[in-house]
């Protein structure tokens, strides 16, 4: 897999780790604003949170990554499984087919046309160090980021929140997450990221599917007979 895909796909899987971790809060209070196209920070999270919670999807997936200093854009799209709690499958349909798959424990990417697979653990690769207690409380999410509305997004007809998330601890070399998301319906229809030395990531989701009953079978794999095994580092 080539350095510029695998970033892309780390960056994929911290993403969507987020916005998990959003989604794992309990019942927010909707009676503390009832004009979606006027809320507060918490108020929006909280109505992504109840949109989310507890939930299965899936949705079509776009993604680019403007790579600054080699002046590259690498696009790629495919679909994506999500399932609570941390079970997430990634299928790379263009430019190359490419599987990630992980129970939230273990992982591992497939690419058939190789007929290779790597594997590793599911922590190590997000290089989050948390794991598992990442995903068992909202709290860590609002105490790990600085989230604000994006200045100048406030606009009652923009169909779109523009939240500003900044780490609090330099534990990855991300810089900024941008999410847009839908005052309709309140799905994270976007997702922006920008590292230290300036590339973005950007991931548009998109024909989302939920209520969904996805089994768990598509949550893990069995390596084909005959596939080159390697191990991803930790």
């Amino acid at each position: 897999m080539k350095p510029t895909a695998a970033k892309i796909v780390l960056y994929s899987f911290v993403l969507i780790e987020i916005l998990v971790l959003t989604t794992l809060g309990g019942p927010p209070d909707l009676n503390a604003a009832t004009d979606s196209t006027n809320l507060s920070v918490d108020q929006i999270l909280d109505r992504v949170e109840n949109k989310y919670t507890n939930s299965e999807f899936s949705a079509n997936f776009i993604q680019q990554s403007f790579l600054k200093a080699m002046d590259i854009i690498d696009q790629a799209s495919g679909k994506v499984y999500i399932k609570y709690p941390g079970k997430m499958r990634w299928e790379y349909e263009k430019p190359d087919r490419q599987i990630f798959v992980t129970d939230g424990e273990k992982l591992w990417v497939y690419r058939p046309d190789d007929n290779q697979v790597q594997v590793g653990k599911a922590p190590s690769f997000f290089k989050s160090g948390k794991g598992a207690s990442f995903l068992s409380d909202i709290s860590l999410v609002r105490q790990k980021f600085d989230i604000s509305l994006k200045t100048g997004q406030q606009d009652e007809n923009e169909p779109f929140y523009y939240l500003k998330l900044i780490p609090r601890e330099k534990t990855l070399d991300i810089t900024e997450i941008l999410l847009m998301v839908s005052k309709q319906s309140f799905h994270v229809v976007q997702i922006i990221t920008v590292d230290l030395y300036g590339d973005e990531n950007r991931i548009d989701l998109l024909n989302f599917a939920f209520g969904v009953n996805l089994d768990d079978s598509l949550f893990s794999f069995s390596i084909p007979e005959g596939a080159d095994v390697l191990q991803l580092d930790e």
